[in-house]
């Protein structure tokens, strides 16, 4: 099981952010960036910017140059040594991970920070544009964000009007947690015509108990690679569970469902095909 399991809570844990967080506009182009979140590292590279890294998040690790980059923290602590070394004239944090009085800290020392949201799917594409105009790659932003939303589209266009299916999506199994509606992960199941069974919960990603799961019993099950071959073998004690008596249990790829990045696509797609060919299954009434 690889260390993006240290991820699950980028997942399951949100931090509340501040109404005060006002962005302070940027005059211009940042040269010496630093990223607090894997996800943001990535996005720096898709618009370009990436030579303009001078220091990271741990976790880290696509594309495969910015291992070579120091790392100076993570979403939730920074290496305040490590940082200084840097000297950044531009600090990317994650809104949902960050903690509020660390963006405080850093600002009160001085530094240009600025926080990125990425909750929803359009969120990315919104944070390529700010960062492509903050760095100074604002056509090669556009162009990417075009190109993002351009594929969710067509995966809208091709799967969202299908039957629709009931899905869990399990992000850990002990404890279980799950997402609601307003994840981004829920908002893929839409698009791929399943319905989360769990979207009416109030919290991002919430904790579930099994026997709520077998009430609402998901005809799909869907969890990450990272959670290992055997992610869904406690479930075998419930054959009756749908998913489970038509052999509907898949496993996505584990960056591209965990980051919220262009590559997401990539994620979508694969939960768009498994979704469909439970689709089949049940429709087939195809037995485990």
């Amino acid at each position: 099981m690889r260390t993006e399991l240290a991820l699950v809570a980028a997942l399951v844990v949100v931090v509340a952010c501040s109404e005060k967080d006002v962005v302070e506009p940027v005059s211009a182009s940042a040269e010496r960036i630093v990223s607090l979140a894997p996800n943001l590292t990535e996005l720096v590279y898709t618009v370009g910017a990436g030579e303009q890294l001078v220091g990271v998040s741990a976790w880290s690790d696509y594309p495969r140059e910015v291992l070579d980059l120091p790392v100076v923290g993570d979403a939730f602590t920074v290496d305040q040594e490590q940082l200084a070394l840097a000297k950044p004239d531009l600090l990317l944090v994650w809104e949902s991970g960050t903690p509020v009085h660390v963006v405080d800290e850093l600002r009160g020392i001085g530094y240009n920070v600025v926080r990125i949201r990425t909750r929803a799917l359009d969120d990315v594409a919104v944070a390529l544009l700010k960062i492509g105009e903050l760095t100074g790659h604002v056509d090669e932003a556009a162009t990417a964000a075009a190109v993002y939303r351009d594929g969710l589209q067509s995966l809208r266009d091709r799967y969202q009007s299908l039957p629709a299916i009931r899905v869990f999506y399990q992000v850990a199994a002990r404890p279980l947690y799950t997402i609601n509606n307003e994840h981004y992960i829920s908002e893929l199941i839409s698009i791929c015509g399943g319905n989360n069974i769990f979207e009416d919960l109030g919290e991002l990603a919430p904790t579930v108990d099994v026997e709520a799961v077998v009430d609402r019993d998901p005809e799909v099950m869907l969890a990450s690679t990272d959670a290992g071959d055997d992610a869904f073998d406690e479930w075998q004690r419930w054959p009756d569970i749908t998913a489970n008596r038509i052999g509907n249990l898949y496993s996505l790829p584990a960056d591209e469902i965990g980051r919220a990045t262009t590559r997401v696509l990539i994620a979508g797609n694969a939960m768009c095909i498994a979704i469909q060919q439970a689709r089949i299954n049940r429709a087939s009434g195809i037995q485990k």
